[in-house]
């Protein structure tokens, strides 16, 4: 993966307008990801689901309370993938009170199947999903990769976690800013 440019895919996201009123103040808006983060140094990670205990309760909060850590490693923003829709993606970040942590949904798995990361979670109920990785990408290019073992062995039960966890990626961008150029 590392040098690969990212996929150029749309997202459909949902984004707040006061000037539509009511109770539900959103309208539509796409989000070509390339340009989102053309000229960016980004981290993105993708999970499962929103909603999920791993992902709620570990893998966002702690890229959350890193975040500042990543700011100052050179990372401009950090994003959060999931085959969720916007809806879903927009209540699962108030629930989490998420302040730093962008969320995208990839409500068709697009995205997430172009990074060749899409898998059939069936056997839980979940139908189409995203296997768990993280990404550093500078300028549409992925520089770092990171990815949970067992993704050729999709039907099991488990789904690990530890691999994509925020401090493996500072880590190697602390490693990273040491290495003499």
């Amino acid at each position: 993966m590392i040098n690969r440019p990212i996929p150029d895919v749309t997202l459909k996201t949902r984004v707040r307008d006061d000037s539509i009123g009511g109770a539900n103040p959103f309208r539509w808006q796409d989000l070509p990801v390339r340009d989102e983060f053309a000229g960016r140094r980004v981290v993105v990670f993708s999970l499962p689901g929103a909603f999920t205990p791993t992902c709620s309760n570990e893998q966002c909060p702690n890229f959350e309370r890193l975040f500042d850590e990543f700011r100052a490693q050179g990372i401009d923003d950090v994003y959060c993938i999931s085959v969720n829709d916007a809806f879903v993606m927009y209540q699962w970040g108030k629930n989490l009170g998420l302040r730093k942590v962008k969320l995208l949904p990839d409500g068709s798995g697009q995205f997430t199947r172009r990074m060749g990361m899409l898998i059939n979670k069936d056997h839980v109920g979940f139908g189409m999903r995203s296997w768990r990785y993280a990404m550093v990408v500078d300028d549409n290019v992925i520089t770092h990769w990171f990815e949970e073992p067992g993704i050729n062995d999709v039907g099991a039960d488990e789904d690990p976690y530890g691999a994509t966890a925020p401090e493996k990626l500072l880590e190697a961008l602390k490693v990273e800013q040491k290495v003499p150029a």
